[in-house]
This record gives C-alpha cells, structure tokens and sequence, in this order.
C-alpha cells in the first residue's frame, strides 16, 4: 500500500526527472528501498512462463529518463549500447528522446501495459501517447489551439522464461487507436478515413530491420530483464542497469484480444 501510494503520488515515478531538477528524489529513493523490501520478501518465483500470463499494467519505475524504457524496444536498444561497449550512449539516448517527446507539452504518455501469451511465447507491450495534449496561450486564451490526438503503441516480441531472466527478441511495432482519443487522421472524410486506415494497419519488422543495420552486425533485437518478485497480482522486473519496472494486475482491464487478432492477420 505504501508503494502504491507513492506509486500515485509520483505519477508512476514520472514526477521525478533528474534531467530537470531534484525536485521529489527524496520521495523517489523511499519508493525504491520499499520495492527492495518487497523483492527481498517474494515468494518463491515462477518456473514457467504460464504463470505471468494475461494482461499487467505499470504502475512504478524508478528508471530515469521516461517511462517508455519498459518496452523491448527500448530495452534493446540498452543492450545493443551494452553490448557495443558503451553503456553510457544509452543513457544519453534515452535523455535526448525524453527532451524531443515530452518538451512543452507536445507528449504525454498514458496508459503503459503488457500482454503475455505464454501459450504464443509471445510478449506484447503497449503505451498510449497523447500528442499536443496542452496548446494554448495561458491568459490570452483558454481554449485549445490544436486538438489532442495519438494512439496506442505495441512492440511484440518473442518471449520466454530462462531461470529468473524474461529473455524478449522484438519481433515487430505497430499501433492502434485509443478509445476516446482522436487517431490520425490527415485529411477530412472518406480519404481521412482510409489514410489512416493505411495508418494504423502498418506493421514496422523492427527486428528484421534491426539485423540488417550495420552498427548491429547481423544481432536481433534481443533484450532481458530479471524477474525479482511474484505473487499472482505484484511483478517486479529489473533491467540490466538495475532499475525496477514494477507491474500489476489491472483494475479496469482493458480488451487486447481483438488487437491481438487483427496482429495475427497482417
């Protein structure tokens, strides 16, 4: 309950960025000593990964430099550095696709999910993006300037259970929309329509993509985290440079089934 509490006050651990100020550090280094005290408490951890099947919703990290670092995307990303020798590009990279998304209001990250299928050995993760979610002219004017729009991005990755480590290879990024919020839609009526039909149906082959970049010398987008605590409804993760991504059970599930077929169909 402690953690949840300073789950919601820190808004997922958002509130504190140490690229802007040390504003809330005190408030962040507690809510990492209690996740050590949950990890340091666990059960016994899963041998398969049917027992982390279904849907998990982030809820903490003390991961610095936003909170999209849960996807395998990003992850791979910090294992390519790593593996290249130069762990501390991460980092920079990170901080620099912070300052250009997140800038003056121009993004805002929303709901970040996971979907296991331990029966597909496949991992699917989701954030909702929220894009000029705050334009206007504070005392000028109070109305919006540009309407807000975005949509949900899943990475699918394969996945499996080694020991305590969630070994992913990404596999693929697409999107889709978000109830509620305006998707995108370029032009007005049946071609607006259709475009962004066009839109939403792509499916990015990250990982085949990525093999073929000279940088990467033929490597897949391969990624780890460990798996440090479970109890059927609480999952910590933590990702190679030691920082905990902390998942739950959701309240208010949220239907990926149909997502999922529309996934199997491209």
């Amino acid at each position: 309950m402690q953690l949840l509490t300073l789950a919601a006050a820190l808004d997922r651990g958002q509130s504190y960025n140490p690229t802007s100020s040390d504003a809330y550090k005190e408030r962040m280094s507690i809510a990492t000593d209690l996740v050590d005290e949950l990890v340091a408490s666990s059960p016994p951890l899963p041998t398969s990964l049917d027992a982390l099947d279904g849907e998990w919703e982030l809820i903490f990290t003390n991961v610095a430099h936003g909170i999209f670092r849960s996807s395998p995307f990003f992850l791979a990303i910090q294992e390519a550095y790593a593996t290249a020798g130069v762990p501390e590009k991460a980092e920079l990279f990170f901080k620099l696709h912070e300052l250009q998304t997140c800038s003056f209001g121009v993004s805002k990250i929303g709901r970040v999910a996971q979907t296991i299928k331990a029966d597909e050995g496949f991992l699917y993760s989701e954030f909702d993006t929220n894009l000029l979610s705050l334009t206007t002219l504070p005392i000028i004017g109070f109305w919006k300037l540009l309407p807000t729009f975005g949509g949900c991005v899943i990475t699918a990755s394969s996945a499996k259970l080694n020991g305590d480590r969630i070994e992913m290879e990404v596999e693929y990024t697409t999107s889709r929309p978000v109830p509620g919020l305006s998707g995108l839609r370029p032009l007005p009526g049946d071609i607006g329509r259709k475009i962004a039909d066009v839109i939403w149906s792509l499916r990015v082959p990250v990982g085949a993509v990525w093999k073929l970049l000279p940088w990467n010398q033929g490597r897949a987008a391969s990624c780890a985290v460990k798996l440090c605590y479970f109890d059927g409804d609480f999952r910590v993760v933590q990702d190679p440079s030691g920082d905990y991504f902390v998942y739950a059970r959701p309240v208010a599930p949220r239907p990926i089934e149909e997502k999922l077929q529309e996934l199997k169909g491209f």
